[in-house]
């Protein structure tokens, strides 16, 4: 049966932010590398995302002489943040990680990867620091030094972040399972992360404590926003991370693949800053996936797979089109790439934007196509098909872009083949019109690799025709008009299609 989607031009729903629109890029430390480079040079130019969070891995910047005064080497920062600016990305800095003579304890270290180090052999100090002040002087000279080598305009628009995940172990306070106990030590954490920025500029926009989901993250969150209020802290945004489910609850089946996953997490976030005062800062999500753990692959969890089909971009698309339509207050959402340093072959379910080879995976080809998206999404009027998620917006231009999803939201059934219709009630003008897709055929390297027998070392000719299958190409769909307003086509299961009216 045909199903009619009716969209109207002249009616404007609201402003759209592209909130979707970041990443978080892992390992900070490869964008100093080629293959780092090669990554952000090919979402730059394909406008993939606008910002990107990294740490500002304080552990490379700053020692201690033998006088007792902390020694500065800015190279590496400088060289990953002019790179970044160069691409044109807006920055999110996390302040982190804590220098290893700066640490309480320098036996409280962990990986948080596949392999026991990170990348380039090191590790994370997962200790509050043994002096405060020497934290707060830290970084008080830091933020002098983006600001004096960026300028205090450009820095303000960025998102400055207290630290990663320190209600977690593996990165604050090892060994401590106090949560109250582990959020006192992150507030004195902050209270020098916002004096030393705060001495350098005012204007510029600090929060915390991007928080990592997990049992107690609603204690630590609340007790962090009520020392915030009773101390008078400086807060321009509060930070967390969610992650749909686990390796470990795929493997179970006790919390298989669900694009609502998220939403009690996100509710217990929004209610809390809420009661909490909060209720008017802006809430960045700046990590998110369908599943956490992105340095695993298939050798701890063969469901992993769905990382690296179509499955993904349907995930991600019907994503961000619920979390829209439920009007989420989310500045920011931001997909967490990892694992990307640890690849030994092509398709094997880490969670990134493209393969050894460097095909692009059908999660990259969604982010691509989000980004063709217009500043307006339009009215969308009529009952919609079951398992079709819709964002039509316009440009300023006057074009048109319309992004659907088509999948089960648990990814459990088999959805048929579907016929849509999309009305353009209350066009003016003629439209040529483009269709983009990512399907089990279409704009899909893992499809093409599979027909050519997974090849591990493929040749150059088997390299350059998945590469050519996973480019996502515009089908030339023909005209509407006044007169001819429909536009039909079909998508199948776990479908991502964009459809683009350019005006004539």
């Amino acid at each position: 049966m045909n199903k009619e989607i009716h969209i109207y031009s002249s009616k404007k729903e609201k402003n759209l932010t592209h909130f979707w629109s970041g990443m978080v890029f892992h390992p900070t430390d490869a964008i100093e590398d080629d293959w780092g480079q090669r990554i952000l040079d090919r979402i730059s130019v394909d406008k993939a995302v606008r910002c990107v969070r990294i740490y500002a891995m304080l552990e490379d910047i700053v020692t201690v002489g033998q006088d007792g005064k902390l020694r500065y080497d800015f190279t590496l920062n400088d060289l990953r943040l002019d790179y970044l600016l160069s691409k044109g990305f807006d920055i999110m800095l996390s302040y982190a990680f804590i220098p290893p003579w700066l640490a309480a304890d320098t036996h409280k270290t962990s990986s948080v990867a596949k392999g026991k180090t990170r990348y380039k052999g090191k590790v994370i100090v997962a200790s509050y620091p043994g002096d405060y002040d020497r934290w707060e002087e830290i970084c008080r000279n830091y933020t002098e030094h983006i600001v004096e080598r960026y300028g205090e305009e450009i820095v303000a628009g960025w998102r400055l972040q207290c630290y990663n995940e320190p209600n977690l172990e593996w990165f604050f306070m090892n060994g401590e399972k106090d949560v109250k106990r582990r959020c006192q030590e992150y507030c004195r954490l902050y209270d020098g992360f916002e004096a030393g920025v705060t001495a350098v500029s005012s204007k510029l926009k600090i929060g915390g404590p991007a928080l990592a989901e997990e049992e107690a993250y609603c204690q630590f969150l609340k007790q962090f926003l009520r020392y915030a209020a009773e101390e008078n802290k400086k807060l321009d945004f509060i930070s967390f991370h969610t992650y749909g489910t686990t390796p470990e609850e795929l493997n179970d089946g006790s919390k298989p693949l669900n694009i609502r996953n998220s939403l009690e997490t996100i509710n217990n976030i929004m209610e809390a800053v809420r009661q909490e005062g909060f209720g008017h800062l802006p809430v960045i999500c700046d990590e998110w996936g369908a599943a956490s753990a992105g340095f695993y692959n298939m050798e701890e969890c063969p469901a992993l797979w769905f990382r690296e089909t179509e499955v993904f971009s349907a995930y991600f698309v019907k994503l961000l089109t619920l979390y829209d339509e439920l009007k989420l207050p989310l500045e920011k959402m931001m997909i967490c790439l990892s694992g990307q340093h640890e690849m030994t072959e092509d398709f094997s379910g880490f969670r990134n934007f493209f393969t050894l080879h460097f095909y692009p995976k059908p999660i990259y080809n969604a982010h691509v196509l989000s980004a063709r998206l217009g500043e307006y999404k339009l009215c969308c009027e009529g009952e919609k098909p079951e398992h079709v998620s819709v964002m039509p917006t316009l440009h300023e231009d006057g074009h048109i872009s319309i992004l659907l999803g088509y999948a089960d939201d648990k990814f459990e059934r088999e959805l048929a083949e579907i016929k849509l219709t999309l009305v353009m009630d209350d066009i003016a003008g003629s439209y040529d019109v483009k269709l983009y897709r990512i399907d089990g055929k279409h704009s899909n390297a893992y499809y093409r690799y599979c027909l050519l027998g997974k090849p591990s070392h493929p040749t150059r000719r088997q390299q350059e025709e998945i590469q050519e299958a996973a480019r996502c190409r515009p089908e030339d769909w023909g005209i509407i008009s006044p007169e001819d307003t429909k536009i039909t086509f079909t998508m199948t299961n776990n479908s991502v299609t964009l459809v683009e009216l350019l005006r004539k």
